[in-house]
C-alpha cells in the first residue's frame, strides 16, 4: 500500500478522501493537547475566552512530550489513549478541528462528531515514541506551561507516519 503524503493544511479539504487504513506521510503544525488541557480549552470555550491555537482545520495529537535530550527539539513523543479526550472531542469537532492523532477506539458521539464534520482520526505508533521524535523539527509551549508534558505544545513534523484509523464516512479499523 503507497503512502499519502500530506500537509496537514491539506487536510480540512482532502479529509474526505481518505478511507480507514490509508496510511499517511503528514507535514505540518500540529498541536500536542491532552487530558487536563482538554478540559482547559473547553472551559474557555464554555467562557468565550480565547483558546491557546485556532480550532478551525487544527491538527491535534495526543501526546504529552518528555524533555529533549541535547541535540534534539523534543523528547519521547509517542500517542496517548485517545479515548480520554472523547468526553471533550464533540466540541472541539464542531469548532473546525479537522484532525486528532492518537491510539485506540474512539466514542460513536466522537465518531459522530467526525463525519458531521469531515474529520479524520489517525492512529500513531504506540511505544514508538523515540523514533517519532525525529519527525518533530520545531517544538514550542504555547499554553498551560504549569502542566509540564500535558502543556500545550506546537509542533511541526514532516513525514510522520500514522495510519487513518477513523475515516470521515465513519469507516473505522476498529
Amino acid at each position: 500500500m503507497n503512502e499519502i503524503r500530506l500537509q496537514v493544511s491539506e487536510l480540512p479539504s482532502y479529509a474526505r478522501e481518505l478511507t480507514a487504513g490509508s496510511r499517511v506521510l503528514l507535514t505540518g503544525t500540529v498541536y500536542t493537547a491532552r487530558d487536563a488541557a482538554h478540559k482547559r480549552i473547553a472551559a474557555a470555550m464554555d467562557a468565550g475566552e480565547a483558546l491557546p491555537f485556532p480550532l478551525k482545520g487544527a491538527a491535534i495529537y495526543y501526546a504529552g512530550p518528555t524533555a529533549a535530550r541535547p541535540g534534539m527539539v523534543i523528547g519521547s513523543c509517542g500517542p496517548t489513549t485517545s479515548s480520554r479526550m472523547d468526553v471533550y472531542t464533540p466540541k472541539l469537532l464542531d469548532a473546525g478541528l479537522c484532525c486528532m492523532i492518537g491510539k485506540g477506539p474512539r466514542s460513536q458521539d466522537t465518531v459522530h462528531a467526525m463525519v458531521r464534520n469531515g474529520a479524520v482520526y489517525f492512529c500513531a505508533l504506540g511505544g514508538a515514541g523515540a523514533l517519532a521524535c525525529q519527525c518533530i523539527k520545531a517544538c514550542e509551549v504555547i499554553a498551560y506551561e504549569e502542566l509540564g508534558c500535558e502543556s500545550v505544545k506546537r509542533l511541526y513534523v514532516e513525514d510522520f507516519p500514522l495510519v487513518t484509523a477513523i475515516d470521515a464516512k465513519g469507516g473505522s479499523l476498529f
